[in-house]
């Protein structure tokens, strides 16, 4: 590998880092950037996750002070997390990509719609601003957690606008607060899907690659979240409809 492939490898790191903590889908951007430089697909997806744990870490970091006194609903949500990325990861190891990949897009296509349309829904369902939530609501954001664990376990891409879209309809928790639940959820589900790579699939794994990967994302991750917690709600909920119509398009379009 020259010094200047690595050094693009190493930035895309960075962005997906930066990505994926404000938004999630960061793998759009390293995935394609691997395999310009020839690495192998199964060898860059691998090597990609395992890589991308390192920005996941920092990103949760960034966003501690958004979740102080947060920890009763993350012990709540993480074993869900843990769970669905186990599953998802067997999945993977089981069935022919084609079988989950073909719905893909239309979760992505459904979290996005929960997002744009997350705080009208809210209202028609509870439209005093003092009541407290539905007692429905808990359970079924657990169960949505733990599909999007499945998912992200599976597959990995766009998780973060999947979980972001369960949360806008489902909690009235400030979007920021929100990004955060799903800064921590989704390295739950990275970690998982690292160790099951690590533990079943490592001579699929390029450890200069997901090097590269993790040296870069960790900074991203540092980068993004300073600025992801900056950005007014509003326009945080259009930068995840974007990244999400891009991430439909790419795995539609351009597979």
């Amino acid at each position: 590998m020259s010094t200047w492939s690595a050094l693009a490898i190493a930035l895309a790191g960075a962005g997906a880092g930066i990505i994926n903590t404000i938004v999630g889908s960061g793998t759009l951007l390293t995935f394609p950037t691997l395999l310009f430089f020839g690495v192998n697909p199964l060898v860059a997806n691998v090597s990609n996750t395992v890589g991308l744990v390192a920005g996941g870490a920092t990103g949760s970091w960034g966003y501690r002070h958004e979740l102080t006194g947060q920890a009763p609903t993350l012990r709540r949500l993480m074993p869900l997390s843990f769970v669905g990325a186990v599953a998802g990861a067997a999945l993977l190891l089981v069935l022919p990509p084609a079988a989950f990949k073909a719905i893909v897009p239309v979760l992505i296509l459904l979290g996005i719609v929960l997002v744009v349309l997350g705080p009208r829904i809210q209202g028609m369902v509870r439209p005093g601003r003092d009541e407290t939530q539905p007692r429905w609501h808990g359970p079924l954001m657990g169960l949505g957690v733990l599909v999007a664990g499945m998912y992200g376990g599976y597959f990995g891409a766009a998780q973060g606008v999947l979980l972001m879209g369960i949360f806008s309809v489902l909690s009235s928790e400030p979007l920021q607060r929100l990004n955060g639940y799903k800064n921590v959820l989704a390295l739950i589900v990275n970690f998982v899907a690292a160790v099951v790579f690590i533990l079943f699939a490592r001579n699929h794994i390029d450890w200069l690659v997901a090097a590269l990967i993790a040296g870069g994302s960790f900074v991203g991750g540092i980068i993004g979240a300073r600025v992801g917690r900056r950005i007014p709600p509003n326009l945080l909920r259009a930068i995840i409809v974007v990244i999400g119509v891009v991430a439909i398009v790419k795995l539609v379009w351009f597979p």
